[in-house]
């Protein structure tokens, strides 16, 4: 196995990369590095037992090393706090577009691009045409906003 232990590391550490591209967990790269790594060894004329303890050694080393860097870059847990769609609403600046009419003061309020139905969140609170509101909670397909003197961040105003 001397002999041709390094090009079985070598078939295997290749085989493990390339499966990689087939998983969603990202594990088997490691241990086709180990492999290769092994494959190095066995290439430079260590023994079957020094490839292998290698092979665990820079495998395991590798796994938790990208486990405890790639924690702080990923979002994590079930509960993550990465928000999207109609979740990312409350708390943003929009602009009315259509001032508050009939007894709800329903109007209309354009939050990043798209117009949304708008109710004053205190139901007395007139929207005025080109003021600036914050959206406090989003009910169906509407809104509700309060007054905001707040500005918009970044180059578009709307």
């Amino acid at each position: 196995m001397d002999n041709i232990g390094w090009i079985i590391w070598l078939i295997l550490g290749v085989g493990l990369i390339i499966a990689e591209i087939f998983t969603l967990g990202f594990v088997l790269f490691w241990f086709g590095i180990g492999a290769l790594a092994a494959a190095v060894a066995g290439w430079l004329g260590l023994g079957f037992a020094g490839q292998f303890l290698i092979f665990a050694v820079v495998s395991v080393a590798m796994t938790v090393l990208s486990r405890t860097i790639l924690y702080d870059y990923l979002p994590h847990g079930t509960g993550g706090s990465l928000k999207s769609g109609v979740d990312s609403l409350p708390g943003k600046i929009g602009t009315v577009t259509i001032a508050s009419k009939g007894a709800l003061n329903e109007g209309a309020v354009r939050v990043f691009g798209s117009e949304w139905t708008a109710f004053p969140i205190d139901e007395d609170v007139v929207l005025t045409e080109g003021e600036k509101v914050e959206v406090v909670e989003v009910r169906g397909s509407s809104i509700y906003v309060r007054r905001s003197s707040k500005e918009l961040g970044g180059w578009k105003q709307d």
